[in-house]
């Protein structure tokens, strides 16, 4: 049989985007440099078929995504975490509202999102803190945007690609610090706790 008319398959904009983020993954492994990349990159979503963009992927090993962050529709989840001259923690397999609120008084809180379950495809995490702040600790595969202010005091966001996962559920993190402040790291808590704005002895 003839294959040399077969018909050739047109790329969708669908296909364009998992091929880019293919190649930012490899990029992110090492595979590519950053010239490369953002030379694939403009060829990616220029393509007009799918055999176009199969070349652009063809010399490096794609780097499987991570998983999706789970999202279980209903009611429940936490909507407040306090820490007024204390600690508070949230850690293994805990429900996040669609709007939680961190208010950290003179206290700290570690809130690891690793193996929580989101209840809501967008969730809002405001976080206030007045001489205290948050460790805040977000997998590999979750959209993350964060905006923050400070007075007195800084926040420190450290989370790569902040869209990881197209079309993924999504994190909103709002940071307002008062002579303190709070970090946002997209890695698993550590053993070591850190408090903000307070001294270490």
């Amino acid at each position: 049989m003839d294959d040399s008319r077969a018909p050739v398959r047109r790329a969708s904009d669908a296909d364009r985007e998992r091929t880019a983020e293919e190649l930012r993954r490899a990029a992110g492994a090492g595979q590519l440099t950053m010239d490369e990349v953002d030379e694939r990159l403009h060829s990616a979503y220029a393509a007009r078929t799918c055999a176009e963009l199969e070349r652009l992927v063809a010399d490096v090993e794609v780097v499987a995504p991570a998983s999706r962050v789970p999202v279980r529709r209903g009611d429940g989840g936490a909507r407040w975490v306090v820490s007024i001259m204390s600690g508070a923690g949230r850690a293994g397999r805990w429900r996040l509202a669609p709007r939680c609120t961190a208010l950290n008084i003179m206290g700290g809180s570690d809130l690891d999102l690793n193996d929580a379950e989101l209840s809501d495809e967008t969730t809002e995490l405001r976080v206030y803190s007045i001489m205290g702040g948050s460790d805040i600790y977000v997998p590999d595969g979750m959209n993350v945007e964060v905006s923050e202010l400070a007075f007195m005091g800084g926040n420190d966001v450290d989370v790569g690609d902040t869209l990881p996962d197209p079309g993924g559920p999504v994190l909103h993190v709002r940071l307002f610090s008062l002579m303190g402040g709070s970090d946002v790291r997209r890695e698993r808590k550590r053993a070591r706790k850190r408090r903000h704005g307070l001294p270490h002895h």
